[in-house]
């Protein structure tokens, strides 16, 4: 099938003015009219002309055209989308309008009225928050901003901005996507609004990692803690916590507390990831300590390599 350019056909820009439409079929009208023009193709050039007009001179059929049209230019082979025309809904009303194929293509057979009333759903919006990870343990509202094309009764498409309070949900996680009904492109001839679609992604944090509903957090210890073992306070997403280092753990030791991650039906778990620091030898009694160990600990690291 080929594409069909209405602007093509009516003479004029794809910015064109609703009145610039408006005279430019006027004139064709007249120029074509069975009564005026007795030439072999003025009937078929006149339903040519009705047909654009009955597109472009609607801003909501305008834009839909605009929409699935773009990149295309008359005469190069064309086929819609798959159910393309599944939103669309074209009530039959006035005369029965003889439009073709193409124009069936884009609205479906219900399309052939003339002076009916077209209504398609709004197109959806898709778009990212960022929040922090204290948001997804308790909650959170957030204030968007959305920008969206709007078509002006000039039919000049425009653009407009709106704000919208959004609430975020307890146990979110980094990458899931939030819909809010209704809240993208309005629908065309009453037909409902599309829905807007959050994608949630956390703020880096100086202290955790995030793996789905997992946290993960490296927790400095002494060297005595990891050899003998100790209870040490942990700073948590949820607040401090008491944990106890195992004797003997080794650099790298995973703690898991289970169900400390990001909330849900199903928690995530939080993993304290050991790290022992050596203290510094910038004292005497530090290094004489030092020295001591060094002596008295039968202790060679490489062994075995």
């Amino acid at each position: 099938m080929e594409f069909r350019d209405y602007y093509e056909v009516l003479g004029v820009a794809r910015d064109a003015s609703a009145d610039d439409i408006k005279r430019a079929y006027r004139k064709l009208a007249r120029k074509y009219h069975p009564d005026v023009n007795k030439a072999a193709d003025a009937e078929q050039r006149m339903k040519e002309v009705n047909e654009a007009n009955a597109v472009l001179s609607d801003p909501e059929r305008r834009a839909a055209y605009d929409q699935l049209g773009r990149g295309f230019h008359a005469g190069q082979d064309f086929r819609p989308p798959p159910n393309w025309d599944a939103g669309f809904e074209f009530t039959r009303g006035g005369e029965a309008g003889d439009f073709s194929d193409f124009f069936s293509s884009l609205f479906g057979q219900m399309g052939h009225g003339r002076g009916g009333h077209f209504r398609t759903r709004g197109e959806d919006h898709h778009a990212k928050v960022v929040i922090d990870l204290d948001d997804a343990f308790h909650g959170a509202t957030r204030e968007i901003m959305l920008r969206a094309p709007q078509v002006d009764s000039h039919g000049h498409v425009g653009t407009h901005e709106r704000t919208l309070q959004v609430r975020i949900p307890k146990g979110v996680r980094d990458g899931q996507r939030i819909r809010l009904a209704g809240q993208g492109m309005p629908g065309a001839g009453g037909a409902p609004a599309g829905d807007l679609y959050l994608e949630v992604h956390f703020r880096p944090h100086p202290r955790y990692r995030v793996d789905g509903r997992d946290i993960h957090e490296t927790v400095p210890i002494a060297p005595w803690e990891a050899a003998l073992g100790a209870t040490i306070e942990v700073p948590t997403p949820v607040g401090p916590v008491s944990v106890r280092v195992p004797a003997g753990s080794q650099n790298g030791r995973k703690l898991r507390l289970k169900g400390r991650g990001i909330p849900a039906a199903e928690a995530g778990d939080l993993y304290l990831v050991l790290e022992i620091v050596l203290p510094p030898a910038d004292t005497d009694a530090a290094r004489q300590v030092y020295e001591r160990m060094a002596r008295e600990l039968p202790f060679n690291p490489r062994r075995g390599l």
